[in-house]
């Protein structure tokens, strides 16, 4: 009966202890607005992105503002330079 008593006792404290805690709603990040999506023919939005060539990583990352006039192709390799 002692043995209840005290697990009855250190449940109560236990719940008592970690209620406030449980209370507590964590606050969520503001959603980042939605990223127009441009028309054809408009002009692509300046990014920053690293970029890789046949010999490997580049150092410095990559401005698309960088290469204004030129044509640019953007190809994405889903497991590019990874061990996936």
């Amino acid at each position: 009966m002692a043995n209840r008593s005290r697990s009855l006792v250190l449940s109560s404290l236990l719940f008592m202890l970690t209620a406030p805690l449980a209370a507590q709603q964590p606050t969520a990040a503001p959603a980042a607005p939605p990223l127009p999506i441009p028309a054809v023919g408009d002009m692509a939005p300046d990014f920053t992105n690293r970029a890789a060539t046949r010999y490997g990583m580049l150092r410095d990352p990559v401005r698309l503002s960088g290469f204004r006039g030129q044509t640019v192709v953007l190809w994405f390799f889903v497991k590019a330079r990874t061990r996936g």
